[in-house]
């Protein structure tokens, strides 16, 4: 019964981390860096504040060159239950007007479609073995989702308090959620990139961390047959 609740997590974090590039991709949708969307929560922000949105919104501009982007990953992830870090790496493709591919190819094979159904688990055979509505602080993740992509950047920050620094070519970004169902389940979020995201790192409630490298990544302006399929598009 442990080897199953600790294989549920692990699944939930890399569902999670899915989501989590997904948003950090549709934050991309365009928007102009003169006019910043600015934290919902505050009706007189300081510079502060003035400085990190227009960063941000400079940022999601950049991002927003390409409809989608192709990319390589390592994902390495720490739990508590475990003495020694999960490893594990494949490719990732995000469509704005889809969702994530998140395909795993080691340590095995297996591939999650986040799109607008909720969450699909296709296996090596390519069988369609899940599909389920994402819960709890992945919905919220998959619904802010939703909402950026039609520019909306203040779904970003109804859901959490944004911290930048940087600039467009090399940047960081803190995500602190201020929503308490949310916060059940995430911590806190760290990006790190330049044109394209390079590093991101997810905090859970419980301590528990997935870190994600991104390497090759490249900008697309449509999704291949097979992929559409995966999303039930035609």
């Amino acid at each position: 019964m442990a080897a199953i609740g600790l294989g549920r997590r692990v699944v939930h974090l890399t569902v999670a981390a899915g989501a989590a590039c997904a948003v950090v991709s549709a934050a991309a949708s365009p928007v102009s860096a003169a006019d910043p969307v600015r934290p919902a929560s505050r009706t007189e922000p300081d510079s502060t504040d003035v400085a990190d949105a227009r960063l941000v919104a400079r940022i999601a501009a950049q991002l927003a060159v390409k409809a989608g982007v192709r990319t390589t990953f390592r994902q390495t992830q720490t739990l508590a239950a475990l003495s020694a870090p999960l490893v594990s790496t494949g490719t990732l493709v995000f469509a704005r007007e889809h969702g994530v591919i998140w395909r795993t190819e080691t340590p095995y094979r297996v591939t999650y479609v986040i799109g607008d159904a909720g969450v699909t688990k296709v296996d090596a055979g390519g069988r369609q073995s899940t599909r389920a509505a994402p819960r709890g602080g992945v919905a919220q993740v998959s619904q802010m989702m939703r909402a950026m992509l039609g520019g909306d950047l203040s779904a970003l920050y109804s859901q959490f308090d944004v911290a930048a620094a940087g600039t467009p070519a090399r940047w960081h970004v803190l995500l602190t959620p201020n929503q308490p169902q949310l916060a059940q389940a995430v911590k806190a979020l760290r990006m790190e990139g330049g044109m394209y995201l390079q590093t991101l790192e997810i905090t859970a409630a419980n301590g528990d961390t997935t870190r994600i490298a991104f390497s090759g990544s490249e900008g697309i302006d449509a999704l291949s047959p097979a992929e559409l399929a995966l999303f039930g598009a035609h």
